[in-house]
């Protein structure tokens, strides 16, 4: 299934962060912050504290906040940890990262090209030759995959609406139902390497080359190479578990009852694992921060392949995407990110290069799929720019 809600989610973090502070409705205004004197560079702490104040509300019901600069750090929480007890919201819980999961698969990707055990220019096809059909004559690059220019078009899911994927959440779609089902459509009606289209089925592909070349699962390669490195012990990979194991704060979606009213619905649980390398990682917000800074360190990929992930395709009009990452440039300063967003789970990891200034967040967004703005997650990309 088209990803569209993620990458309409990462552009719209991404803008927000790189142009400043956004309007929010009067619902949800905090009271306005006491201006910092010249010399104070660091984190907009009463801004924060502002953006997040008053959860939970109608957008969301919690939210965990950590943002960097060099001048030092803020890390903020707010809201409940369930609408039945009402418990404070659990700084340190876990929460479903969404695409932010692409991150770490490009990362695993890049190592083993790394380890000269993938080729980025070598055509996908010639690894797994028995998903691919002969309709697919042109040749399809890892890298291809890597920056969504594949021309693959996107895989089956559990449904098309809320009410019937929330029927189902509890049913298993396997990853390789979904590729299998995106390669019977044949291929998009265009060069691949001409064209971005930000699809979660390439992301699903690449769980299956790392599988083939090493022999091993995706989870453990990408535990491997990744999550251990960067140190992320409170991340894992769920796979057919519907539960999110450890603290964590409940994810609710808003749905509309017929007399107009709305009701929200528990989805905490849900079984993910069709979303697998594309999006079925869960963390916390310490973890994505050790992830982001390590990452772009140059700690988990080693040069030059992490170039890859500082690079969008040339000659492709539009391109924001690289590899496993998004840009946007604003007043000469370009912040790299990633967004995820799953029912009840709202999450982001970016900054600059040079990591002067860091965002990392998980919201429960009680509306998380959808594509318009949510003032909470708009007050706290804002309050960090500040």
């Amino acid at each position: 299934m088209r990803a569209r809600t993620h990458a309409v989610l990462a552009t719209s973090v991404v803008l927000a962060l790189a142009a400043g502070p956004l309007a929010a409705p009067a619902f949800a205004a905090p009271p306005a912050p006491a201006s910092r004197s010249a010399d104070q560079r660091g984190p907009a702490e009463e801004a924060l504290r502002a953006a997040i104040a008053g959860l939970p509300d109608q957008y969301a019901t919690a939210a965990l906040v950590r943002v960097g600069t060099r001048d030092g750090d803020w890390h903020g929480s707010a809201g409940v940890r369930d609408l039945t007890s009402g418990r404070p919201a659990h700084p340190n819980a876990r929460f479903r990262a969404g695409s932010i999961t692409k991150v770490v698969t490009a990362a695993t990707v890049l190592r083993l090209a790394a380890q000269h055990e993938i080729g980025l220019d070598a055509p996908v096809q010639s690894y797994l030759p028995d998903l691919f059909t002969p309709d697919f004559e042109q040749p399809i690059s890892v890298r291809h995959l890597l920056n969504h220019t594949s021309g693959i078009k996107p895989g089956d899911g559990l449904g098309d609406d809320f009410a019937e994927l929330y029927s189902r959440r509890y049913e298993t779609l396997t990853p390789q139902q979904v590729a299998a089902s995106a390669i019977a459509k044949g291929p998009e009606d265009f060069v691949p390497g001409t064209r971005q289209q930000y699809l979660n089925i390439n992301y699903t592909i690449l769980g299956l080359l790392v599988e083939k070349v090493t022999g091993r699962s995706y989870a453990s390669e990408a535990t491997r190479l990744v999550l251990r490195p960067a140190g992320m012990h409170h991340t894992y990979f769920p796979g057919t578990d519907p539960r999110i194991r450890g603290p964590h704060n409940r994810g609710y979606q808003a749905v509309e009852r017929p007399d107009g009213t709305t009701r929200l619905v528990d989805v905490t649980e849900w079984n993910q694992a069709d979303r697998w390398a594309a999006g079925d990682m869960i963390s916390t917000t310490a973890d994505l921060e050790k992830l982001l800074t390590k990452l772009f360190r140059g700690k988990i990929v080693p040069q030059p392949e992490l170039e890859e992930m500082f690079t969008t395709p040339a000659g492709v009009p539009g391109a924001t995407l690289s590899a496993g990452l998004e840009y946007q440039e604003a007043d000469g300063q370009v912040f790299w990110g990633k967004s995820g967003g799953r029912y009840g789970y709202s999450a982001f990891i970016g900054g600059t290069r040079d990591l002067s200034r860091t965002l990392v967040y998980s919201v429960n967004a009680t509306d998380a799929k959808s594509a318009a703005p949510n003032p909470v997650i708009d007050g706290i990309t804002a309050a960090a720019l500040k």
